[in-house]
């Protein structure tokens, strides 16, 4: 309902959606709506050469687009030893340079590498034989064609929508990030109004890498002039991470629904509620809640028209 009114009022809406739960709003609305599984014919390649924002060095922004790519790649092949980090590092740097995607020179119309190119260049570096066999299942084997091609989708409209609800649940931490990247690169890029939504966004906080990205997204994004909506049934989950209570402090509103009598504890801890309050959340119904703008707490009910409650 949030994300309807919003379109309505002018603002682009970005939603990452792990259960397929806002496909029929964005047929309603005339969105796109892009599957993103193991089978599916749409991609985004991670290693896509970013857009240079204006008024930013070219240099800064790859070194920038490398070192996320580094964390995208620590979620997927799991711990690293130092020397292990400092060869993909280096690897990555060679990637891109066989493309000729440099620091000093235009690499705007450039031909992005892809997973595999990293492979090979693993492969035959000193050491690199280990990590290049660790990346072979998401190249060639189980894992092929889920992110080891070109990016083929189009993302000019106004209300997207990336499902991840047919990927393995080993997989959907690795599709938000490279989700996420993806978009960050985009609204650097063509600076307007947005609002970035990530639902059940504690799958991001499952890894220290997807967190510390998350993160540095929500403290980063108002200067791009996009929103972050982070949605969580599971609060304990996302507060176990060491980046989940600072991106709900950092968060100028917030909304609780019910809660779980075995939640609510933490919950009143997290958010300093009155006895008042956790009585009222254990309580109420579809559509309240209680609305926290800054130190102000205010109970809300939120009511959808005949037309929006149909959509939805």
């Amino acid at each position: 309902l949030e994300a309807l009114r919003l379109l309505m009022m002018g603002v682009d809406v970005l939603i990452v959606d792990p259960e397929n739960e806002y496909e029929k709003l964005a047929e309603a609305v005339g969105g796109s709506f892009f599957r993103i599984s193991l089978t599916s014919s749409s991609h985004i390649n991670p290693f896509d050469v970013p857009i240079i924002p204006a008024g930013e060095d070219p240099s800064d922004v790859l070194r920038s687009h490398v070192i996320n790519l580094t964390g995208l790649l620590k979620i997927m092949l799991g711990k690293m030893k130092v020397e292990e980090e400092s060869l993909l590092d280096r690897a990555l740097t060679e990637t891109y340079a066989s493309r000729e995607i440099v620091p000093g020179k235009d690499f705007s119309k450039a031909q992005a590498p892809i997973l595999s190119d990293l492979e090979a260049v693993l492969k035959n570096m000193e050491g690199g034989r280990g990590l290049s066999d660790r990346l072979y299942k998401f190249t060639k084997g189980s894992y092929a064609g889920f992110m080891n091609n070109p990016s083929n989708i189009d993302i000019k409209n106004r209300f997207i929508v990336f499902s991840i609800r047919d990927l393995e649940d080993e997989l959907r931490p690795i599709a938000m990030y490279i989700i996420l990247n993806y978009i960050w690169n985009l609204i650097r890029a063509d600076l307007k109004k947005r609002i970035l939504i990530v639902d059940e966004a504690w799958w991001m906080m499952k890894h220290e890498d997807g967190a510390s990205f998350l993160f540095g997204l929500v403290k980063r994004a108002r200067k791009y002039f996009l929103g972050v909506t982070t949605i969580t049934q599971d609060v304990e989950d996302f507060l176990r991470s060491p980046y989940g209570r600072p991106i709900i402090t950092n968060s100028s509103l917030q909304i609780l629904l019910k809660q779980a009598p075995a939640m609510i504890d933490i919950v009143a801890k997290t958010f300093n509620l009155t006895d008042g309050e956790k009585n009222f959340l254990l309580e109420t119904v579809v559509g309240e809640g209680l609305f926290f703008a800054g130190l102000k707490h205010v109970i809300i009910q939120v009511v959808a028209s005949k037309e929006e409650d149909k959509i939805i």
